[in-house]
């Protein structure tokens, strides 16, 4: 099918394009590019007063199938992420069992193919089982479709097997992505460390536990010349070690997630488990430094870390409950309305983080931009369009996300994805 989009504001951070264009895809690649299109038999959008950038990326998400489809399946994640306005995922490998092998690896491409309506990238696990104690086969992962290799939810603490890992990505064109977690100091905590966790009789989970393995990690990839991807920026300190190791041009990105940069610690006095995730709400001069972080350029990527959980497992005492926020369908309008609305960055930065950076840190080609040969996949944002977060309308199976309620200004539309509208999902009508 042909498909027209007309009169938006199209915006390209790879070329710099700031312009009201048209846009014709066939055969699910952009085709033309320019003022004024004509294109007979095709489906017309008109995107005026709209802005059409290249597909949003979201490079952390859990996508939990196999083993824990009771939480989210790959079809049910992947219509959550067309809702939230992302064209590509990238789904960690702590599954049940976990992605550590080719046979998973093939399995989750397959299933993505046959039900998911947006692009679904795996992430294996760098080390088997994710106990941190042997490699698993690299070479092979990459050979089966794996973008990248993390223990999410868990770090590699042996120092020496995380060289190796970061040794031999390098040959592999691969990213190594760690979550950053000294687990020996941030034990059976369940907030950050500080005046609210005493306040509130919750036990802590100091910013050290971060900091120190985002340190060593750092010097280790700078050591081995290899990517290191960190995930889920929380603390002043993480923040400074990483612009050190940016100076010393280690090959380091780091990602942030909107919950870190719109909440703090002291929202925990509700108790409400939906917001317990690791690494935890941090305190406010975290926040304030995650903000500079994001002026400076020391963040790169905007990412959900979708987490979801069904409500049995959140409806426990905070000390029982798991960590983790749903986070897919809420998180571009969080980002327009609380950073792009009130200029903490310009909306083209914003694109570039969450569609054009995740594309090149992945490897993905063909995506981030938009230009005559790449791949249709399209997030179309109405700026002005006030939405008031609902988790009964989630298209995810779970509705752990502590902004239901919120009034947000700005949200996607309709995304596209290989040239096929996949949101709105049944309708057939123009914007």
């Amino acid at each position: 099918m042909k498909l027209l989009i007309k009169n938006g504001r199209v915006i390209d951070p790879s070329s710099g394009k700031d312009a009201k264009s048209d846009i014709l895809i066939e055969k699910g690649k952009i085709t033309d590019i320019k003022t004024k299109i004509s294109a007979k038999g095709a489906k017309v959008i008109d995107a005026s007063r709209l802005v059409v950038a290249p597909g949003f990326i979201d490079m952390h998400t859990h996508l939990r199938e196999p083993g824990q489809e009771d939480k989210e399946t790959i079809a049910t994640g992947a219509a959550a992420a067309a809702k939230g306005g992302f064209t590509s995922i990238a789904c960690m490998p702590n599954t049940d069992p976990v992605n550590d092998n080719r046979g998973l690896t093939e399995y989750i491409i397959s299933e993505a193919k046959k039900r998911a309506v947006v692009n679904i990238f795996p992430i294996a696990s760098i080390t088997k089982g994710q106990k941190g104690e042997e490699l698993t086969d690299m070479a092979d992962l990459v050979d089966a479709g794996a973008v990248a290799f993390s223990d999410d939810g868990k770090s590699v603490e042996n120092s020496e097997i995380m060289r190796r890992a970061l040794e031999y990505s390098k040959p592999l064109n691969t990213l190594i992505i760690q979550h950053c977690e000294d687990r020996n100091l941030s034990g059976e905590g369940v907030m950050h460390e500080g005046y609210y966790s005493y306040l509130f009789g919750l036990s802590g989970i100091s910013s050290s536990s971060e900091e120190v393995i985002v340190a060593r990690d750092t010097i280790l990839a700078h050591e081995a010349e290899a990517n290191i991807h960190i995930a889920h920026l929380s603390t002043k300190g993480a923040v400074d070690f990483i612009r050190k190791a940016k100076k010393k041009k280690t090959k380091v990105t780091a990602e942030v997630t909107p919950h870190h940069l719109i909440l703090t610690d002291s929202y925990l006095e509700t108790y409400d488990t939906n917001l317990k995730v690791n690494p935890p709400l941090r305190s406010n001069e975290d926040v304030q430094a995650l903000f500079q972080a994001l002026k400076e350029g020391i963040v790169d990527v905007f990412a959900s870390d979708h987490a979801p959980h069904t409500p049995d497992e959140k409806d426990v005492e905070f000390d029982k409950a798991p960590f983790g926020i749903n986070g897919i369908e809420t998180a571009v309008s969080l980002l327009l309305d609380r950073l792009v609305n009130k200029n903490v960055i310009s909306l083209k930065k914003f694109i570039k983080m969450i569609s054009t950076t995740p594309s090149l840190i992945l490897g993905l080609e063909n995506k981030g931009k938009i230009c005559v040969g790449a791949d249709a996949d399209l997030t179309i944002l109405d700026l002005n369009k006030e939405i008031v977060v609902d988790v009964r309308t989630f298209k995810s199976k779970s509705r752990n996300n502590p902004f239901h309620g919120w009034k947000l200004k700005g949200t996607p539309v309709m995304t596209i994805v290989g040239g096929k509208i996949v949101y709105p999902f049944s309708s057939s009508k123009s914007l």
